[in-house]
């Protein structure tokens, strides 16, 4: 009887994975590639700056069955792609076009909203946490969809026009090496004093994002009225912070329970993500995005297989993992061992199914999507979103069944 169920675990452990209709056996090419957007925008605020070429191994793209353009997919609403220049700001990029979609979607109303506005309150927000913490807490460009909630419910919201965060005779941002730049080494001097001052420190960072950006306006004309920031949201983008729900897909904490998604950018440590196997979250994805409703998410696009430049897609390396072994367990590894990281937030915005398999349509505000054939966009393969989509954002309406079963 032993041996029998040896000879059966055996046979389990090395069964090859069953074949699907899509099922194709990737080739590789090692290449030097580079962002020609970034270096574009990089050659002309900082003319002796290094480009962003790198040799190293990529998927050989021309052997992938994969869309062609952005007319084949089934589309929400949602505005133009905008690029986020030389900055770490596409937490606010992806989750306010998320946003504009929303707002089209419940009033029908065209609306660009400022990023910006969010990001300048987020970097106050973080000088706050970063004295009462001593210090401790992450001080980076970066942030979550969490944080873009928050600054609507603390700050309000602006038009894009009335506040771009962009100095005249600027077209590009570039945050890289010079606002946060800026701030960081003052930070870096307060912490070396112990000079913890919060109300000097909150005053010195505005300074610095003053300087950089400009300072917010307090009020804006909207329709001949005069409005507020908190007036805007309330009276004309008409949207609730608290009707949206984070959801995450980790083995290592209870499922249907809200959990801290641990990553650098939740910096402040919130527990506001619903916690749920790895099937209910991919389906609730493509749920939401045939539903009519858009979708913001978070997760890694530094990987062999996320195209820079042509053809502007993101497959799984089938040299990397096998469809048919994509689970919890494939991406609980990939997390622990820091092959996959949350690095760019990203704008769901549409599907299609081919071959069997779902293509989502993926707003993108990184350099790298300009440099493709559908200039601000990226065409994800399925597979890609539940091997490296770790986290998204949608309304409450399009997940009520997920919902349902989630513990208060």
């Amino acid at each position: 009887m032993k041996q029998v169920a040896l000879a059966v675990l055996t046979a389990a452990l090395v069964a090859t994975p069953p074949v699907h209709a899509d099922d194709r056996r990737d080739g590789a090419v090692f290449a030097e590639k580079k962002d020609a957007r970034y270096d574009a925008i990089k050659a002309e605020v900082r003319p002796k700056a290094e480009t962003s070429a790198k040799k190293r191994i990529w998927v050989d793209f021309s052997k992938v069955d994969a869309p062609k353009a952005v007319s084949e997919f089934t589309r929400v609403w949602h505005q133009p792609p905008v690029c986020q220049g030389l900055s770490g700001m596409c937490w606010c990029f992806s989750t306010t076009s998320f946003l504009e979609s929303e707002a089209w979607r419940l009033t029908k109303r065209e609306l660009r909203l400022s990023a910006l506005h969010t990001v300048y309150w987020e970097h106050v927000e973080k000088a706050k946490g970063w004295v009462k913490s001593r210090g401790t807490s992450v001080y980076g460009e970066g942030s979550q969809p969490a944080a873009v909630l928050r600054a609507l419910r603390e700050h309000g919201a602006l038009p894009a026009e009335a506040y771009t965060g962009l100095k005249e005779g600027k077209k590009d941002h570039d945050h890289e090496s010079t606002l946060y730049a800026e701030i960081r080494t003052y930070l870096d001097g307060v912490k070396a004093a112990g000079a913890w001052n919060e109300a000097q420190v909150v005053s010195t960072v505005r300074a610095i994002l003053d300087h950089h950006l400009g300072a917010p306006p307090e009020t804006v004309v909207v329709d001949g009225q005069v409005l507020t920031p908190k007036e805007y949201l309330a009276k004309v983008v008409r949207l609730n912070p608290d009707d949206y729900v984070a959801f995450l897909s980790t083995m290592d904490k209870p499922y249907w329970e809200k959990a801290e998604y641990e990553v650098p950018d939740n910096w402040w440590h919130g527990k506001e993500y619903v916690n749920v196997p790895l099937d209910a979250f991919l389906a609730a994805i493509k749920g939401a995005v045939k539903g009519g409703f858009s979708v913001a998410v978070a997760g890694d696009m530094s990987e062999p297989g996320y195209s820079i430049g042509p053809p502007g897609i993101a497959v799984v390396a089938t040299w990397d993992i096998p469809s048919a072994y994509i689970d919890e367990a494939a991406r609980a590894f990939r997390f622990g061992n820091g092959s996959t990281t949350d690095d760019h937030g990203l704008h769901v915005v549409g599907w299609l199914n081919r071959g069997g398999k779902e293509w989502f349509l993926v707003k993108d505000s990184w350099s790298s999507s300009w440099n493709n054939d559908h200039p601000g966009y990226y065409f994800f393969h399925e597979d890609y979103v539940k091997l490296k989509m770790l986290a998204f954002l949608v309304h409450k309406d399009a997940v009520k069944e997920l919902l349902a079963r989630a513990k208060p």
